[in-house]
């Protein structure tokens, strides 16, 4: 497909919006639009405001045409494609995702531009494409769905796994071009490309990702199992997944499913099933609350805990980062496990160094590793790292996979 260049806004600059701005400014114009200046600023210095190791990369290296802004109507207005990549957190009030910053784009785009094409990648009810194009009465929105891991979100969109643009037969076209404006920028060639309707679309990547929310509940229940009974955790979980039909990855056990995605993505789904029958949505939402729990219980065991000595035990979190590379604490696995032991009068501190803030909801924040390590009865670390092996017999990590 022979294309000219195109102008490209994209609105918002966290993993999805900037790693998305970077591969598409490769071949053309792109605008980024934020309202927090120091993003603003950090882009167009060519420094990454978020922790992904390309990103940052092809910032400072590669000739990118690209400029970020504040000012929404000059981006839009121009544009060809504009790319919605605003934040939808899930609220558990309205058992939906709270879509107002998405509606709020395309509002401003609908009064600056009505030509341009709107493709929206942040995650999303299913059916909500179809609802805002009736809502606002245009058939100009899109819906493509993000694969992205945090901290290798550039890297994702340089080889994707496929490519998948929503869209009925009048915006086939437009779907297919943004479809190769993405292959364009990619690396990775012969990319699966997919364009189903707007809500298949949107299904696919709730689907996907609580299939994933479900595999690491599994070996997490399977890890849950080994420890109460004795056993192996890592031979049990090699021989299981020596069976090529399920695989060997994506099996190491943690505190729970975390990150941005995984939990808002499976209780969106869980609440799309109101009226439909299922069982196994319920359980992987709860699979997760449970081993919360039971995690919480075996750290407290371990602190020596019982209510009369609560005030005397200090438990230390290494990290609050979901995996190694991100600099993201959003909804990590941690968070819970710290509240279910701070419920018990036991004092939490946290050592993160990458925190500006001197506290964490109430808990002390640390920056001098020796000082925490010294402070804490029991150390928790969802990843281990090699900086702990002085004070290993006080961690408590379920990480199969310790890294040398």
């Amino acid at each position: 497909m022979n294309m000219m260049h195109m102008t490209i806004a994209v609105a918002g600059t966290g993993y999805v919006g900037l790693s998305n701005a970077v591969l598409l400014a490769q071949h053309n114009k792109v605008v980024a639009v934020d309202l927090v200046k120091e993003k603003v600023d950090l882009i167009n210095q060519k420094k990454s405001p978020i922790v992904d190791k390309e990103i940052t990369d092809y910032l400072s290296h590669k000739d990118l045409n690209l400029v970020a802004t504040m000012d929404g109507d000059s981006a839009y207005m121009n544009a060809d494609y504009i790319i919605i990549s605003t934040p939808t957190n899930y609220d558990p009030v309205k058992n939906f995702f709270d879509t107002s910053s998405v509606e709020a784009v395309i509002e401003q785009v609908l009064r600056v531009n009505k030509y341009a094409w709107m493709v929206i990648k942040s995650t999303v009810p299913v059916g909500y494409t179809l609802s805002v194009r009736e809502k606002y009465q245009t058939d100009r929105i899109l819906f493509s769905p993000e694969f992205l891991r945090e901290g290798k979100a550039l890297y994702d969109c340089l080889y994707p796994s496929r490519i998948i643009v929503g869209c009925d037969e009048a915006s086939s076209v437009a779907a297919k071009r943004f479809a190769y404006l993405l292959m364009e920028g990619a690396v990775k060639k012969g990319i699966p490309v997919l364009f189903p309707g707007f809500t298949e679309a949107e299904a696919v990547k709730l689907f996907a990702n609580t299939f994933l929310a479900l595999r690491v509940s599994f070996f997490n229940e399977l890890d849950t199992y080994a420890e109460v009974r004795g056993l192996d955790t890592s031979s049990i979980i090699k021989g299981v997944c020596l069976d090529p039909r399920i695989g060997d990855y994506y099996n190491n056990p943690s505190f729970g499913y975390g990150g941005y995605c995984l939990p808002k993505d499976t209780k969106q789904l869980l609440a799309n099933y109101s009226h439909v029958p299922q069982n196994i949505m319920t359980a992987i939402v709860d699979a997760n609350r449970t081993r919360k729990d039971y995690i919480s219980d075996r750290i407290l065991e371990k602190a020596g805990f019982d209510w009369s000595n609560a005030s005397r035990i200090t438990i230390g979190i290494y990290r609050l980062t979901m995996k190694e590379g991100s600099d993201n604490f959003r909804q990590s696995s941690i968070q819970g496990v710290m509240k279910r032991i701070k419920a018990k009068g036991v004092k939490v501190i946290v050592y993160e160094p990458t925190m500006k803030e001197s506290e964490f909801f109430g808990s002390e924040v640390m920056k001098d590793l020796p000082a925490f390590k010294e402070r804490c009865s029991v150390i928790v670390a969802n990843r281990y790292d090699p900086a702990l092996d002085d004070v290993a017999e006080k961690v408590y990590t379920r990480d199969l996979y310790k890294r040398d």
